[in-house]
């Protein structure tokens, strides 16, 4: 086991623990800079994109501070999800929370108290209680981490109130290093973090995910655009699927199911045993998709999830970029994908302003929901505008749907013009289907009844089609020169914004569809290139979902598919050699690797016999 630094032994170095008991040679990024910080004593907050190692920057500094390090995470899923994965690494791991029965509690304070925990998990609830500032007053704290600090700021995607306690924990213990670490925090977000647990400094990572593709396309047929996408991916993949709503995850999961995909659904409204058994299923199989809520994936540290599909409009950009950076935190390729339409749109704000929430912040929400739109409507790179949002400056990044198709835009002036004044002669009570059937001048009951051939707009659109007006009309709601009313049948309503561009005739630039076509069926490429090392990289897979079964973990909890495919290529065949493989410490070379090392010998064996 990994021991804390006692007085009497020799502090490890955050490289010493780097290599023996996370298995890599060197640090990446900013992460040693950060662990140098927190060595020092020194409080920081920690903007890292997903899978860029933010955990290492309070657990390497755990481990060579003398105590033990508290983290506050906010969900018990992910706490169990780092404890098991510390304990595989021989690291001194434990967690208080409310799964816990009374005994195990105990259990767990007491062995604290005699200084046998080196990182130790909280919920945020329990920080202020008697019994917890009771142990936290006979420790000695390594330090103290913020898990998913964005829950912090009241600015923040995803604000808990009992975060905010945190702060008192910081007045109690000022002199104990203090870092805050999250994913996903625009500025606003990150100041109040700072401001909140008085943390002096700030190391901004960079947001940027370059192994995630970016897809983003409009509703026509949802379900059946779903399944092209996972048609189009490599069978047996593990991935997530977003709905807005309860029972459309149990129909989608079932639909699935139907089509030969296992699907398990998830959402706060399912028995508690049932949610925790599809969890497990997920983190522990291979090849399961979860159709969730929300209420799913905060903390799940999974890291082969391969796609993350949205089948509904996320609230704004940072719930979509924590959303989506759920795929590929391995490294690995995998693709982000979402449709939405007008609906989703109208739906969302409906949701803004039917809220309980203060004006200011129902503006926030807005123009959150706005910039969200601009990325979906957006003609240019998906990967600079989302980067870009969070104050990251990036070229074109060639992975993303508008790099590699770019789509066509015209100057979208007068078209802009004929639809806001087809809204305005027509009382703006309509939805978007009367006022196109009037641009395109249809001949309908409802142009009829309202005799709306006879205002000025009739007819004046047909040198664009019906997808061309349907694009623009949600192109003109995510730039706000209109709004949907949700309450009053849908009905199209011109903003300010848009009665001042009608007087000033302001240059608009609009997006025009692209043409229906069915995703790509050709073959898939093998994972890795060479299709000997592919075939080996697969029963390396099998043996790891072998040995994860008998001891009831999840399979990255043994070795990455990134260590998998290292081990297939380099094929080690000896314990030296399987040393040098990344992801390869100590305790895992002396618990895993020799059945590993044997599976590599009998394929060489074959390939030569």
């Amino acid at each position: 086991m990994v021991h804390a630094l006692t007085q009497d032994s020799t502090a490890p170095t955050p490289h010493d623990i780097l290599k023996t008991v996370f298995g890599y040679d060197t640090f990446r990024g900013q992460q040693e800079e950060i662990i140098d910080t927190i060595m020092r004593g020194e409080s920081c907050c920690v903007l890292m994109p997903t899978g860029a190692g933010k955990s290492l920057c309070y657990q390497i500094p755990a481990l060579c501070r003398p105590g033990t390090a508290i983290v506050v995470s906010p969900l018990i899923a992910l706490m169990q999800d780092q404890v098991a994965t510390l304990r595989e690494l021989g690291v001194r791991a434990a967690m208080l929370n409310s799964a816990l029965d009374g005994q195990d509690i105990q259990a767990t304070v007491d062995a604290a108290k005699r200084g046998e925990i080196d990182i130790l998990y909280m919920a945020p609830e329990r920080l202020m209680t008697g019994p917890m500032l009771a142990l936290l007053d006979s420790i000695e704290i390594a330090l103290l981490a913020v898990d998913e600090a964005h829950c912090v700021s009241q600015w923040g995607h995803d604000f808990r109130p009992e975060y905010r306690d945190i702060a008192l924990l910081r007045q109690r213990f000022p002199d104990i290093p203090c870092i805050a670490v999250t994913a996903t925090a625009d500025a606003p977000t990150r100041r109040d973090i700072m401001q909140h647990l008085d943390l002096p400094q700030i190391f901004v990572a960079g947001f940027d995910r370059p192994n995630i593709t970016y897809e983003v396309t409009v509703k026509d047929n949802a379900r059946k655009q779903l399944l092209d996408f996972l048609e189009s991916r490599p069978p047996g993949e593990s991935g997530i699927i977003y709905c807005l709503s309860r029972k459309k995850t149990e129909e989608t999961a079932a639909w699935l199911r139907e089509k030969k995909f296992t699907a398990l659904p998830y959402h706060a409204g399912l028995p508690k045993d049932v949610r925790a058994q599809n969890q497990e299923r997920f983190l522990k199989d291979e090849g399961i998709i979860i159709v969730a809520t929300i209420a799913f994936g905060m903390g799940i540290d999974k890291p082969d999830v391969r796609f993350v599909a949205h089948l509904d409009l996320p609230a704004n950009i940072e719930s979509y970029y924590q959303e989506t950076g759920r795929a590929g935190r391995d490294g690995l390729p995998s693709v982000a994908w979402m449709t939405y339409g007008m609906q989703d749109v109208a739906l969302r704000r409906h949701m803004i302003e039917s809220s309980d929430t203060p004006d200011e912040q129902k503006r926030v929400e807005h123009q959150k929901l706005t910039a969200l739109l601009g990325y979906c409507e957006a003609a240019t790179c998906r990967r600079q505008i989302l980067l870009n949002y969070f104050g990251d400056d990036s070229q074109p990044c060639g992975n993303c749907d508008t790099c590699t198709r770019p789509p066509e835009t015209i100057d979208g002036t007068v078209p802009a013009q004929k639809l806001l004044s087809c809204i305005y002669r027509t009382g703006q009570l309509f939805g978007a289907k009367h006022v196109i059937d009037v641009l395109l001048g249809a001949d309908t009951e409802g142009i009829n009844k309202h005799r709306h051939k006879d205002v000025s707009t009739y007819g004046i659109g047909t040198e664009y089609s019906r997808p061309a007006w349907q694009s623009f009309l949600r192109q003109l709601v995510g730039t706000g020169l209109l709004k949907v009313d949700f309450e009053n049948h849908n009905g199209l309503k011109i903003t300010q914004d848009g009665v001042k561009f009608l007087k000033d005739s302001a240059p608009l630039a609009l997006r025009l569809p692209r043409e229906k076509a069915r995703r790509s069926t050709k073959s898939i490429p093998p994972i890795l290139e060479n299709p000997a090392d592919d075939a080996l990289f697969q029963k390396l897979k099998a043996l790891r979902l072998e040995i994860a079964k008998a001891g009831n973990l999840p399979p990255y909890v043994i070795f990455h598919d990134k260590t998998l495919q290292a081990m297939a290529v380099q094929k080690p065949t000896n314990i030296y050699e399987c040393s040098q493989i990344p992801g390869v410490g100590s305790s895992k070379l002396e618990k895993y690797a020799p059945r590993f090392i044997s599976l590599i010998q009998e394929e060489l064996s074959a390939m030569d016999s």
